[in-house]
């Protein structure tokens, strides 16, 4: 198994100096890569520029730049141009599928966080002992850094990354042939239904609270970016409190990610623990969190008539801070790490269908659904909680699957 490991690094002040300009040369790097692209499509040739090409001048680079680019790990500027060059190819693929392009752009000092190392001991080297509080990570360049391990890293660290959040560095471990960790098994299934008044409910009829944590602290939120947006435009980006204005906003909404992420992991290991087996909607949220599109007014040149945009868009904010891909993606590596099972099924109409498995007739239709909590079929009269009735469904659907599979 892969499996990704996050520590916080201890850098001391000088260490933060060098991670600070080893980002910004290699955010140099990303950029002057990027624009040699664009010129040689406008001026050269529509053939373009590939990574290779790039990658060959990289020695030329470290000679003339010594002071800038000849510090650095050679691997790990490599990973950066090989960054760029996936963007390009996930460019060219959107045109190609008739999709919005969105054209590589250029990174500024404040996106451009992280720098990978493609292998352990080229230019990085993870130096730890099990339980061992003196954790280090080597960089070329920049020296030892402390690191705060809170757990054991198993299996083989194959690439390591340095990341900064804010004011926080972090280290991130890629690691290969992590053995797994499973689970007695339980003989219990489950089938749960996602949702934003419950986070998600379950076939058993449990109901796991949402903790909306970006309405928490929408408050404070809006507070600072009221502050932020008070200064004048003339301003922005110059003067100190401007800067600290954007680090408050930054450092609320790490927090509440931090929050979110927390609650996942805890609710999708709940889930592992007690069932064998566990069904969820396959859900497209990107799709579902699109902004309804625009209706002109056919008597009016230049108007539309309403969309339902602002209800639609209260509805999209919920989705979003609940955060069903986040949370679906770790049950699924939760899973195959404890030998479970998980069974992604149609969401169609699964809280609009009678459910056959509660003694249901399997009658289809939108006005089964009377409220979003209460569900009462138009044909045989069954009641029962909506996302109840949804959850069951889910599980029959994953049953219905099982057997074909088999």
């Amino acid at each position: 198994m892969i499996h990704a490991y996050k520590f916080v690094l201890r850098p001391t002040v000088r260490q933060a100096q060098a991670l600070n300009e080893m980002l910004r040369d290699h955010c140099s790097l990303y950029n002057g890569a990027l624009q040699e692209r664009r010129d040689a499509w406008r001026h050269t040739s529509k053939t373009g520029i590939k990574y290779g090409d790039q990658s060959a001048q990289l020695k030329e680079i470290r000679a003339f730049d010594p002071e800038r680019q000849g510090r650095w790990s050679f691997s790990s500027q490599q990973a950066t141009l090989r960054r760029l060059d996936k963007a390009f190819q996930a460019f060219f693929r959107r045109v190609k599928a008739g999709l919005t392009p969105g054209y590589p752009r250029f990174k500024g000092g404040g996106h451009f966080d992280t720098v990978v190392f493609p292998k352990d001991g080229d230019g990085c080297r993870w130096d730890s002992t099990p339980h061992d509080a003196r954790t280090r990570v080597r960089l070329q360049g920049v020296g030892h850094i402390r690191v705060h391990q809170h757990r054991p890293v198993q299996g083989r660290v194959r690439t390591i990354s340095i990341k900064r959040e804010g004011k926080r560095w972090y280290v991130i471990l890629a690691c290969a042939d992590v053995p797994a960790e499973l689970l007695p098994p339980t003989g219990a299934v489950v089938g749960i239904d996602m949702g934003t008044v419950h986070f998600f409910t379950t076939s058993d009829g449990g109901h796991e609270p949402n903790p909306k944590f970006l309405d928490a602290a929408a408050e404070e939120l809006a507070e600072a970016q009221r502050h932020l947006a008070a200064f004048p435009r003339r301003t922005r980006q110059r003067t100190k409190k401007h800067r600290a204005a954007a680090r408050k906003v930054a450092k609320l909404h790490a927090k509440i990610r931090r929050q979110r992420l927390d609650f996942h992991h805890k609710a999708a290991r709940a889930l592992i623990r007690d069932h064998d087996t566990i069904a969820h909607e396959r859900l497209n949220t990107a799709g579902m969190t699109r902004a309804p599109a625009p209706k002109p007014d056919p008597d009016n040149d230049g108007a539309f008539l309403p969309n339902g945009a602002a209800a639609k868009a209260g509805l999209n904010r919920s989705i979003l801070d609940a955060g069903w891909g986040q949370f679906l993606g770790i049950l699924a590596n939760k899973a195959e790490s404890a030998g479970r099972l998980v069974i992604p099924v149609d969401a169609r109409n699964t809280s609009r269908t009678c459910p056959l498995s509660a003694g249901g007739c399997g009658h289809v239709a939108r006005g089964n659904r009377v409220t979003q909590a209460k569900f009462e079929c138009l044909s045989c009269g069954f009641t029962g909680n909506a996302d109840v009735v949804g959850a069951s469904n889910v599980l029959h659907r994953a049953g219905l699957a099982l057997c074909d599979a088999a």
